[in-house]
């Protein structure tokens, strides 16, 4: 992991095991994220509506989005949800199942979230580059994300 990143994890890291409510973290990470990669251009977090197979956007950093609900299934988000795996679209114009939130979106990675073995949510993440997410940017964020779980 290079340097940059590797303060950046440590700095998410902080924010998880510091104090504060929830979604105040959730919210801490998304604008740390997105003002610390310069292809991280929309980044929030998609929770479980307990009871559901829907996901509800939670705290986010970037331009506001219609998508406030996202069936499983529906989407990259939704196909992430239902999968529990972890998806990188280099070029959302060649999906058929993408759901745009900007004209400006040209790629996404999506990351589950887990509690207690069942998914809970999803780090979602757009750029307004095609292609910018490699390995580095997946082990990255997928280890923010097994830290995120604990607080969920």
């Amino acid at each position: 992991m290079s340097d940059h990143l590797h303060d950046l994890f440590s700095r998410v890291h902080g924010v998880i095991t510091g104090p504060g409510e929830r979604d105040a973290k959730l919210q801490t990470i998304s604008d740390l994220l997105r003002e610390n990669v310069d292809h991280y251009d929309w980044v929030g977090f998609y929770l479980v509506e307990p009871g559901t197979r829907t996901l509800v956007l939670g705290p986010f950093a970037g331009e506001p989005t219609e998508h406030v609900r996202i069936p499983f299934g529906k989407g990259i988000c939704g196909q992430a949800a239902e999968s529990g795996e972890t998806f990188v679209v280099h070029d959302v114009t060649a999906e058929d199942n993408y759901l745009s939130c900007s004209a400006s979106v040209r790629s996404e990675i999506v990351l589950p979230l887990f509690k207690d073995g069942a998914i809970a949510g999803e780090l979602d993440i757009d750029s307004h580059v095609t292609s910018p997410f490699t390995n580095e940017d997946r082990d990255f964020l997928e280890g923010i994300c097994t830290f995120v779980s604990g607080i969920l």
